[in-house]
């Protein structure tokens, strides 16, 4: 594959346009160092324009967010006949939908939430399910929207029916679980490392945990006990393969291991398009099994294909 022209795309127009950024230019760095002939594309609607004069053989899709991690891109690229990196069409829109995600994981015996559907202009002073919950946009990544309702608050957010609220109306409503957040990566069919992730002076893992230098500690391997760290391997790999991903993915979970808690081990979601910024968890969990960055994405590129 060294020497094949790589295609890289970033930015867009969607909220996690910065993190997309910085992921697509630490893989189109690497891919650079690994021989590759690499053209950094900023995405914007003429993207199927660009790809047609530049004529990749394999975009590596770096977006995050909707058009890049709903299928949108995806089929672009299948009509253009474009092998590219990640989950194809139907698992992409599949995981990127909260609601259908969560559907699809139970019936394969992964654990989730209890949720409601709102809208979010009908949100006024009674609480749409007993505190404490989270209310989050349906298909926003990076805890973009992400709302926690503690058990002392009287009454919902009311950012919620602000007039400029950026975000999408229809809103999911779920259960809050208390505890640790862990996280785990699928890379083909193989379930890496699980890593519990302490945030530094945060509510939860926002925004800012996620991305800034120091806001958050990883720990890994997780300190769990073998069985809920097999457990998460396993649920990780079920998740996956249930909505059809390809390539990597990330599953990220709740654990309640409290002394007075229910021990529950609860699937947040699966992103299909986990960031690749230098702060990400993705190249650290390969990092773990003996993969650099440069390996990572080598084998990213070499994975790649068509009718994903």
């Amino acid at each position: 594959m060294t020497g094949k022209h790589v295609a890289v795309l970033m930015g867009g127009w969607a909220h996690e346009r910065p993190v997309s950024l910085s992921s697509g230019n630490a893989c189109a760095d690497a891919l650079e160092a690994r021989g590759f002939r690499v053209s950094r594309v900023d995405v914007d609607r003429s993207i199927a324009a660009r790809l047609a004069e530049l004529k990749p053989d394999v975009a590596f899709n770096a977006l995050h967010g909707p058009f890049g991690e709903d299928g949108c891109i995806q089929g672009l690229l299948e009509i253009l006949n474009i092998p590219y990196t990640h989950s194809g069409v139907m698992a992409s829109a599949l995981a990127m939908n909260k609601v259908k995600a969560k559907a699809v994981m139970a019936a394969h015996g992964v654990p989730v939430t209890e949720h409601l559907i709102i809208n979010r202009r009908d949100v006024g002073h009674e609480h749409p399910m007993r505190p404490p919950y989270v209310i989050k946009p349906i298909n926003e990544g990076s805890s973009f929207g992400v709302l926690i309702v503690k058990e002392d608050q009287l009454h919902p957010p009311q950012e919620l029916t602000r007039d400029d609220w950026p975000y999408p109306d229809t809103m999911m409503c779920e259960t809050y679980i208390p505890g640790r957040e862990l996280t785990c990566a699928v890379m083909g069919d193989e379930a890496l490392g699980v890593i519990d992730i302490v945030p530094k002076g945060h509510g939860f893992y926002d925004f800012e945990a996620k991305y800034a230098e120091g806001g958050s500690v990883h720990i890994l391997p997780a300190k769990i006990s073998p069985f809920i760290y097999q457990e998460v391997q396993k649920l990780t790999l079920t998740a996956h393969r249930a909505l059809g991903c390809r390539g990597v993915s990330r599953a990220d979970f709740r654990f309640d291991e409290r002394p007075d808690g229910s021990g529950t081990l609860i699937c947040l979601e699966v992103n299909t398009q986990p960031g690749m910024t230098p702060t990400s968890l993705v190249p650290e969990l390969a990092a773990y099994t003996g993969r650099d960055f440069g390996d990572l994405v080598t084998w990213m590129v070499e994975d790649a294909s068509c009718s994903r």
